[in-house]
């Protein structure tokens, strides 16, 4: 009985080794796993995805600081609002069954919606009361407790895809590759940053928001509106983050705490880029992205965002204003 037991593992490995030795005997050719360097570009591709993404979502919490110096922990459920609003639209036995480019359309118009109203509703009142900035992230923390758990009632805790893009084949790219989706993410995602950068560049909004971010009341005392200028950036990060939600839930997937999973990776590209800097988060998610992607070529992908983070901590070191930051003197 003891023989026929150990008999059994041997047949195993005869069986698994033989057919090998027998095609490298005829000549054949044994499929090998894809090389390191394979491995790398594909890492690199997914990288510069996932880091233009995080960056689309982090401009307007750092246009944000920028303009009213608020940390606005909230930021995470625009995203996450964005995602579920198109999922609503698309795919929701309640919604329209609209296709999912007018519902991620759809969904823009409601994060910048959503964006002048908490802006109204909430931060200006508090602004003309003089509230601190502490109370202000306090509040902050607060509403994003609240936006989440009303996702969580309307939405519920089943992961879900939209309708289309769902399933597709890959191209190839040299020894990688992407599919047609996720090429049509990166893609977007990178004319949408040209834009914003050629609205604070060429515009006159874009002016009058980055001099209310250099110096708010020189920017007053020179005739700016400021309080159009913030409402205005409200509306604007709401609009960026409900984008970025609907594109990260189409490369991955549609969950009711999304946005909060994604809001450390914003922190952490902001203030690698630079506080306050609209192409400091730029830069910075875009760093964020392709370390977390490339350390799963030695490390688990569990620890994918502590690299990342870890790498933060370096540079901040070295530089502690960031990558595109000015350097301040305190005190």
């Amino acid at each position: 009985m003891r023989c026929q037991r150990m008999l059994v593992p041997v047949l195993a490995l005869a069986l698994v080794t033989v057919p090998v030795i027998s095609a490298r005997a005829q000549g054949e050719e044994v499929p090998r796993g894809p090389t390191f360097a394979a491995r790398a570009l594909q890492a690199l591709i997914d990288g510069i995805q996932f880091g233009v993404i995080i960056a689309i979502t982090s401009v307007g919490l750092s246009l944000i600081f920028g303009t009213i110096h608020l940390i606005n922990f909230a930021h995470g459920e625009f995203v996450t609002i964005g995602a579920t609003f198109a999922f609503f639209l698309n795919v929701s036995a309640g919604g329209p069954g609209w296709h999912l480019i007018p519902s991620a359309a759809a969904a823009v118009v409601f994060g910048a919606l959503l964006g002048w109203a908490v802006d109204r509703g909430v931060w200006r009142p508090l602004r003309a009361r003089g509230t601190g900035l502490i109370n202000m992230f306090i509040v902050t923390i607060g509403l994003s407790l609240l936006l989440r758990h009303v996702v969580l009632v309307l939405y519920g805790t089943r992961p879900a895809s939209y309708a289309q893009y769902d399933i597709q084949n890959t191209i190839g790219l040299g020894s990688a590759g992407i599919t047609p989706r996720d090429l049509t993410v990166t893609l977007l995602s990178v004319l949408v940053l040209l834009g914003i950068a050629a609205l604070l560049q060429k515009t006159r909004i874009g002016t009058a928001v980055r001099a209310v971010s250099a110096n708010r009341d020189l920017a007053e005392a020179s005739g700016i509106d400021v309080q159009r200028v913030v409402l205005f950036v409200w509306m604007l990060g709401g609009g960026l983050a409900a984008l970025g939600g609907v594109f990260f839930g189409l490369v991955e997937i549609v969950t009711w705490d999304m946005g909060f999973k994604l809001l450390l990776l914003m922190f952490a590209g902001i203030i690698l880029g630079g506080l306050g800097s609209a192409y400091g988060a730029m830069v910075g998610s875009l760093v964020i992205g392709v370390v977390a992607q490339m350390s799963t070529l030695w490390f688990p992908v569990d620890l994918q965002y502590a690299w990342a983070l870890l790498v933060l901590i370096l540079v901040l070191l070295v530089r502690p204003q960031g990558i595109l930051g000015r350097a301040e003197r305190v005190g």
